[in-house]
């Protein structure tokens, strides 16, 4: 990736959008090699879809719990991680180094959905122990990393 990859990165995360007119107003770069390089940052795997971000909460899914899974399985942690993956609501899932095996964050209608959820963990029979925490509030909700950065800093870092 050289400067001008990085920059499209960045104005994708910070403008929420992959418009070839949007990003050549963000970044001054060409429109026809904006549309060049996105296919190639495509092909190559940093650019993985084109699909438009929901806001849980006005969708209904405002409720945000991050479960703590403590468990006892054999075979692969990813063979596993299926059967949580498996529970409704689980939209990221995490496996951990120390006193946690995975962390799992699930986006829910309701707090009595809640109660599912934990039943759902429990039920599998590897899962011997979860530590749940309810969020109150979303400092940040950003699916982008890139967005949380200095366009200098990802220069710095992530150019050859």
């Amino acid at each position: 990736m050289d400067e001008r990859d990085v920059r499209l990165l960045k104005a994708i995360s910070d403008l929420g959008t992959g418009s070839p007119e949007r990003l050549h107003e963000e970044t001054g770069i060409p429109v026809s090699t904006i549309h060049y390089r996105l296919n190639n940052l495509r092909e190559d795997g940093v650019i993985e879809n084109d699909l438009y971000d929901l806001d849980h909460e006005a969708l209904g899914l405002g409720v945000t719990v991050i479960v703590e899974v403590l468990a006892s399985y054999e075979g692969p942690y990813e063979e596993f991680a299926e059967e949580l993956l498996a529970v409704e609501g689980v939209t990221e899932a995490f496996f951990t180094m120390g006193e946690t095996d995975f962390v799992v964050l699930a986006r829910l209608s309701s707090s009595d959905t809640v109660e599912r959820l934990i039943s759902d963990f429990e039920a599998i029979p590897e899962v011997e122990r979860t530590n749940s925490t309810f969020t109150i509030a979303a400092l940040r909700d950003e699916p982008r990393a890139p967005a949380t950065y200095d366009l200098d800093t990802l220069i710095e870092e992530l150019t050859d």
